[in-house]
């Protein structure tokens, strides 16, 4: 433990382990596969960094995501190590220049795509050679849920990664994401070849994020101007290029330094965007969901969904975006009935591009993605728990840092109804058959519809038994228990309903169930919009004189360098800088962030501009 916390603190400046790491971290350096979950801005590339310098050999990196690549890397160099990347951005001979670099053994750390990896002349050439010489300490696997086509980011180059196994049987791999659920995780297991993997479950809540949703009106755009005049790097996402464009226009035009970002512009702009962006230049980027994969700033304070999101794993990924360096962050979305007419839209794109036929799979498949995030916006639950839900994970009681959790409704005891509903599940499951809420709201009620009378459900003892209660009613009573994790739901495209652990113990009488019968959400009175701002607000970054002076020398010295300021230091260590205000090399070392390489790059200048100031 000693020799671990010594190395983290030599290496990368930290006086201790975030909840997880140090367990990650012992068993890759076991030499054991892993399949490691952990939210953004959770620390899982500390994970695999960390236990690249600790063995000897070189680890490859396999991720998609070329600002990714290039973000750590730097990072890696600022902290004085030996890291390299190619990708498809590199001119063919520095790409060159850097293989064979690799190949002498110069890199503790490789990163590299998986179609490049996957090219003949690397793995059949590159690989040997290199586990030959200089020696494969192991293959990390970043953004894991790409493997899977059940996941929210398939990328099919993802699945030809198995052949890494065959060649390599006794390298590790290390296999890291930021999202995927209990089928995902499974898939990546299966498709990857993973043996006795060690799995690691990192909780997913990230209690510094405040969540709210907003109904979309006429006033969404002044919201949106008064956070973005508020202050702190922000993102706000979109569905369509059309709509990234007018509010990029609108924002620039009322004074607000921000930009687009879409697939349609030209590589060399989104370029620019992305560098002004994570170098303070520009404070809002306005995009297409593509926009912040692999990105690493840190210092978020906001991101807005302007439009639905596509899927509730999706929203969890790029709202988590906010927030990284563990301040407190904003994550809100703007939802309307017209989002929903657009989404319906584009799952009708879903066609073979050959035939014009519908791909009924996929669009089966996007409706239920739709339904889990309509269900996300219009729930009267605790938001938090919603999305943890989703995410395989159970949260109980008030997060207090939810637009739900800060307005408590009231709350119905409604077990009763919650064991009508599952015994219903029951008894359809004693006859080896599985539906939808719909179908068992329609036994519940009675309903004399063709499919039901076809099967003989009028003949169950349940049956009639929920008349009194509305569709509407038994519809919200669904969402609660998928919420709560008092019901399962399977994630193929068509959501039929399971029994779990929780749902016998409600059927049992052990467990009582309340939910919230309420209408859609309206606009937050005025004192609660101010209440809520307030509360962020109060933890915000300090803003005293010392501090601003800090975070100017910190933007010269990156403009300088060609730095992003969060590589050079994160906030959180300016804030402790201008409270400690360290004059000597040996204080100055004792700070959070501070390891040998960053002491000897950038201690003098800070200790000089900390003395200047208390002079």
């Amino acid at each position: 433990m000693a020799q671990l916390t010594a190395a983290l603190k030599r290496i990368f400046g930290f006086d201790h382990f975030r909840p997880g790491q140090e367990a990650i971290v012992r068993d890759a350096l076991a030499g054991r596969d892993l399949l490691a979950l952990m939210p953004t801005g959770g620390g899982k590339s500390l994970c695999f960094q960390l236990p690249a310098l600790l063995r000897p050999g070189v680890t490859l990196v396999v991720s998609p995501l070329i600002a990714l690549m290039q973000d750590q890397v730097r990072q890696l160099r600022d902290n004085g190590i030996a890291a390299s990347f190619v990708n498809s951005g590199l001119p063919a001979g520095e790409g060159a220049q850097r293989t064979a670099a690799l190949l002498r053994g110069e890199y503790q750390l490789f990163y590299l795509a998986p179609e490049r990896l996957l090219l003949p002349e690397f793995v059949d050439g590159v690989l040997p050679r290199l586990a030959a010489g200089a020696g494969l300490n192991a293959f990390v696997i970043d953004e894991a849920h790409c493997v899977s086509e059940w996941g929210h980011d398939f990328r099919p180059d993802y699945r030809q990664l198995s052949q890494l196994r065959r060649r390599h049987p006794t390298t590790p791999m290390f296999c890291f994401t930021a999202t995927a659920t209990p089928r995902v995780r499974a898939d990546i297991i299966t498709q990857l070849d993973l043996r006795d993997p060690a799995i690691h479950l990192t909780s997913f809540n990230r209690p510094n994020l405040h969540y709210e949703v907003r109904p979309k009106t006429k006033g969404s755009y002044a919201e949106l101007l008064s956070l973005a005049r508020g202050g702190g790097a922000g993102i706000v996402y979109c569905l369509s290029r059309r709509r990234v464009e007018e509010l990029a226009e609108r924002l620039e035009g009322d004074g607000v330094r921000a930009a687009p970002y879409h697939a349609g512009l030209a590589a060399d702009q989104r370029r620019e965007t992305q560098d002004a962006f994570i170098r303070d230049d520009l404070q809002v980027v306005i995009a297409t969901v593509a926009f912040g994969m692999g990105i690493n700033k840190p210092d978020v304070r906001w991101v807005v969904h302007y439009d639905l999101p596509k899927t509730l794993e999706g929203y969890s990924q790029e709202s988590g975006r906010a927030g990284r360096d563990g301040d407190p962050a904003r994550c809100r979305l703007y939802f309307g009935a017209a989002d929903i007419r657009t989404a319906e839209f584009l799952i009708q794109q879903k066609v073979d591009p050959e035939t014009g036929e519908p791909l009924e799979a996929e669009q089966r498949l996007g409706r239920q993605q739709l339904r889990q995030v309509l269900g996300y916006a219009e729930s009267t639950e605790c938001r938090r728990a919603v999305i943890l839900a989703y995410l395989g994970e159970s949260f109980t009681g008030a997060c207090g840092a939810c637009d739900n959790c800060e307005t408590p409704k009231t709350q119905v005891d409604w077990t009763t109804e919650a064991r009508q509903f599952l015994s219903c599940i029951a008894r359809l499951a004693q006859r080896g058959e599985r539906f939808g809420a719909a179908h068992v709201i329609d036994i519940l009620r009675g309903a004399r519809s063709e499919r039901l009378l076809a099967r003989g459900h009028e003949c169950l003892t349940v049956y009639g038994i929920g008349k009194q209660r509305s569709v509407a009613e038994w519809r919200a009573l669904a969402r609660s228990l998928l919420h709560q994790s008092l019901v399962d739901e399977t994630q193929d495209g068509f959501p039929v309903l399971c029994l779990n652990a929780q749902s016998w113990r409600v059927l049992r009488g052990e467990r009582p169930v309340t939910i919230v019968l309420s209408a859609a959400a309206g606009p937050p009175a005025s004192g609660d919009e101010k209440r809520s701002a307030v509360r962020v607000d109060e933890y915000e970054p300090e803003q005293g004189a010392l501090f601003e002076r800090l975070r100017e020398l910190r933007k010269r010295l990156a403009n300088e360098q060609g730095l992003p300021p969060y590589v050079i230091f994160h906030d959180a260590t300016l804030r402790e800088m201008a409270l400690r205000r360290p004059l000597t090399l040996d204080q100055f070392a004792n700070l959070p962030g501070v390891g040998q390489a960053k002491l000897a790059r950038y201690g003098e200048s800070f200790i000089n501009a900390l003395r200047q100031y208390t002079a």
